[in-house]
């Protein structure tokens, strides 16, 4: 999970700063809140929350963390008036295309055994990333008149965030309004960091932050015991408690992980500093502070 929360300050944190936070906020963060939400004595599922597979626990988390992170940290020398383009299109996409198939197992696995639930929460996932992905391109085409290889990368994650936590209790027509209002609403939030100057770099917050949280709201909306018994019916079906007990949910993790994320920084910054020196960044972390970097130049 702190991986998410990496793509917001990329380029510019202390590798033995960022071991440490890893460590911290796993402990002190990831682990209060799976217990919170998934074991049989957590206060926010013996309430009624659901989260089939992260949405709450996972990515809105991480997301919000990783804002909190960016704002503490402050942007990347020359950003935003140096325009910072992915450093290889190409590799994003197949990155994306290695997520796409790996979530299959992250959201159809947390069903826990090979059953009808795995199957409709596999469905499910991959019914929302192509949503979500063709979203978000007819918005940049809409907007941009460009529709664009890395956003239909960013909209596909979108959807599959959106998912995450509703993806064993909706039925296929609900994944797909899922993962087309994540489209929308995440390229939205993305557009975020521009309005407020923030440096999230990787879009951790306008992706996974308000993706987690639209899912998790979205659960309480199409969630029906229809397609899975351990489910309560959603808003949708005539149901209201479930939609309640999400959005506390959402709130509890967001409240939570911001302010605990914003502690252990703050400490951090103390005893060990956040970010190396200007000229250090400047020249590249991978050379200063790992001795290496993806190319060389040939010789002789």
């Amino acid at each position: 999970v702190p991986a998410l929360i990496a793509g917001a300050f990329a380029e510019r944190v202390k590798f033995s700063t960022y071991v440490a936070f890893t460590l911290l906020w796993t402990t002190l963060v990831y682990d209060p809140l799976c217990h919170w939400v998934w074991a049989p004595g957590g206060w926010l599922g013996a309430r009624g929350a659901l989260d089939f597979a992260g949405g709450t626990v996972v990515h809105l988390s991480s997301g919000v963390s990783a804002l909190v992170f960016a704002l503490v940290l402050g942007k990347r020398h020359g950003y935003p008036k140096k325009k910072m383009l992915p450093h290889d299109l190409t590799m994003t996409l197949l990155g994306a295309g290695l997520l796409w198939f790996g979530w299959f197992g992250f959201n159809a696995g947390s069903a826990l055994a090979s059953n009808e639930i795995a199957v409709l929460a596999l469905v499910n996932t991959h019914i929302a990333a192509g949503a979500g992905a063709l979203v978000w391109a007819c918005i940049e085409w809409a907007r941009h008149h460009k529709p664009s290889a890395l956003g239909v990368a960013s909209g596909l994650v979108a959807g599959l965030v959106a998912i995450t936590p509703a993806a064993g209790y909706v039925g296929p027509l609900a994944a797909l309004a899922v993962g087309a209002l994540a489209g929308g609403v995440c390229f939205g939030g993305v557009m975020l960091k521009g309005r407020f100057g923030y440096d999230d770099a990787l879009d951790a917050f306008g992706v996974h932050g308000i993706g987690g949280a639209l899912g998790a709201v979205l659960t309480g909306v199409f969630a029906s015991s229809v397609w899975n018994p351990a489910a309560q019916d959603g808003l949708f079906f005539g149901g209201s408690a479930l939609f309640v007990e999400n959005l506390l949910a959402v709130g509890v993790a967001a409240a939570y992980a911001g302010g605990v994320s914003l502690v252990i920084l703050k400490v951090l910054d103390r005893v060990m500093g956040l970010r190396p020196d200007k000229d250090t960044e400047l020249e590249g972390l991978d050379v200063t502070l790992h001795g290496e970097e993806a190319y060389s130049a040939l010789e002789g």
